[in-house]
């Protein structure tokens, strides 16, 4: 049949890809540090040390890593179009302590159940995780500390 060559060799030519498919391995899952949550806190660092404010500030305001002045705002002047559907980062170094903070990055919902908020150091129980994503947190430890460095030293109320 004249028309089934074109078809077949279609076919033939997909099959290198599906096996191929078939051999990927899946995306490595990240090793998390072992935590404690204690009451509404994780009281020790993930990494046994603090972080650095600086390179903290640094996440807080990259628009590609730590995405929180998608639904922040704070004293950022340089930043523009910051969120406004979360609270202010102003005052957080005094509203909350190390580990209240600590445990808002690792995974808020361990606070408030129904929040927006991503878990930046969470992996299991997620989903509509995209590909490049999985089975790694958004935030790595030193980053969390990092962060929670910064916002500690957020303590002028809005």
């Amino acid at each position: 049949m004249p028309g089934s060559a074109p078809s077949r060799t279609k076919s033939l030519v997909r099959w290198p890809f599906l096996i191929a498919a078939l051999f990927v391995a899946p995306p490595a899952i990240a090793q998390l540090r072992a935590f404690t949550v204690v009451g509404d806190a994780i009281p020790q660092s993930l990494t046994g040390h603090a972080g650095d404010a600086a390179r903290g500030r640094t996440v807080v305001t990259d628009r590609q890593k730590g995405l929180c002045l998608l639904c922040h705002t704070g004293p950022f002047p340089e930043q523009r179009f910051q969120g406004n559907l979360a609270p202010d980062l102003r005052g957080a170094g005094s509203r909350w302590d190390e580990g209240q903070l600590r445990l808002r990055l690792v995974d808020s919902s361990k606070v408030n159940p129904p929040t927006i908020m991503p878990a930046y150091y969470r992996l299991d129980g997620l989903t509509r995780v995209g590909g490049a994503w999985q089975g790694k947190p958004v935030l790595s430890a030193d980053e969390v500390e990092d962060v929670v460095a910064f916002l500690l030293t957020l303590k002028d109320m809005p």
